[in-house]
């Protein structure tokens, strides 16, 4: 039977142990001891050393008590800011949230919480279970790094649930875009602004001219682009010798993502050389796409296992990496779970205890098949 009390107790124990991005080393020596105590080796990488972080991915083996297919379930260590000295309130709505001034960390500790209570639950009542794998990651919150880094070999899993989405406990994330990180930079020409601007040539303003020829936001219902950051110049009175812009660019097919970065790189790096600047455009692949199938056994074990707690499954898409879209982009079959958490990434971020509750049971009802 699942203990509520002690869930609730070791959520807030998690949330209220710092581990800001790169800084998990306190959650970390948690999570070691709380395996220890029972009987698992934890297994850590060097994604820390490499991340110049205080900790590595964690991985942890569970032996199976009876036949059936690999299952691994991922959850990441991390936190955003401002996600230091956390302390949890519950209230009588049986909600909990933070004092207010910083994060909850639900995200993603929910999850966190949820993996350690279902395997207390099956070591208390001796529940059958194939092999499990329990992954947790850090540097999640920074862009996946931790996943990135991660030797996917070393897994057994070929079917795996990441617990990191903003939905109710019954949703099942199967389908996410691809995404490129695009930097555009212009160099131009420094001159003095009012003695001899006609010798400079100005990169903040050629970058806004390419910029006013390319397009951003919606660009179909598969995808997406964006400029997020501007950064030029010098001084106000000297003609800008360079100006650097950071965007995006998402779809989540690979083929229109492909398309869509190729043109932005052509049409900037032609607007400006055509105004005498010089342009380069630096891209990186941050992840893969998903889309499964609505009848792929990853999906289906899910949605039997809301069903068999009276939740209606709901199949999703999302706007947004995670890391199911790494894990599934090394050929493992992977969906994203709601988990309940609200307001991820403010200060009124909370959970309600009862989805804490069914987040334990879905795992176990996964478990069971």
């Amino acid at each position: 039977m699942l203990n509520e009390k002690r869930l609730v107790e070791l959520f807030i124990q998690l949330v209220e142990t710092d581990s800001v991005s790169g800084h998990e080393g306190k959650i970390r020596d948690l999570l070691k001891g709380h395996f220890a105590l029972r009987g698992l080796e934890v297994e850590e990488d060097k994604a820390g050393e490499i991340l110049g972080g205080q900790s590595g991915n964690l991985l942890v083996r569970v032996a199976d008590s009876v036949e059936g297919p690999p299952l691994l379930f991922a959850a990441h260590m991390d936190t955003v800011k401002p996600g230091e000295g956390i302390k949890a309130v519950i209230g009588d709505d049986r909600i909990i949230r933070s004092q207010g001034d910083t994060i909850l960390g639900s995200d993603d500790k929910s999850a966190i919480a949820a993996l350690l209570e279902a395997y207390d639950i099956i070591l208390e009542q001796d529940l059958p279970h194939p092999p499990m794998e329990f992954l947790f990651t850090v540097q999640e919150e920074q862009g996946l790094k931790g996943s990135k880094l991660f030797d996917f070999s070393r897994l057994q899993a070929r079917i795996a649930y990441v617990l990191d989405d903003n939905n109710d406990p019954g949703t099942i994330v199967i389908k996410s875009p691809c995404q490129n990180e695009i930097e555009y930079v212009v160099h131009g020409r420094a001159a003095h602004a009012g003695m001899n601007p006609e010798d400079g040539i100005n990169a903040i303003q050629l970058a806004a001219m390419a910029l006013a020829q390319m397009p951003c936001g919606r660009i179909d219902e598969d995808t997406t682009c964006n400029f997020g950051v501007i950064k030029g110049g010098l001084a106000r009175n000297i003609v800008a010798p360079e100006c650097r812009v950071r965007g995006e660019a998402r779809s989540s097919k690979r083929e229109k993502l492909d398309s869509l970065t190729a043109s932005l790189k052509a049409t900037f790096i032609n607007t400006v050389e055509d105004l005498g600047g010089k342009a380069e455009v630096n891209i990186e692949f941050l992840y893969p796409e998903i889309a499964l199938a609505p009848d792929e056994e990853v999906v289906q074990r899910a949605a039997r296992a809301a069903r068999k707690l009276g939740l209606e499954p709901r199949l999703a898409a999302t706007g947004g990496g995670s890391d199911a879209s790494i894990i599934n982009g090394q050929g493992i079959a992977c969906v994203n779970l709601g988990v309940g958490m609200k307001n991820v990434h403010t200060t009124d971020e909370y959970v309600e205890i009862d989805h804490l509750v069914q987040d334990v049971q879905l795992i176990l009802k996964i478990i069971e098949g």
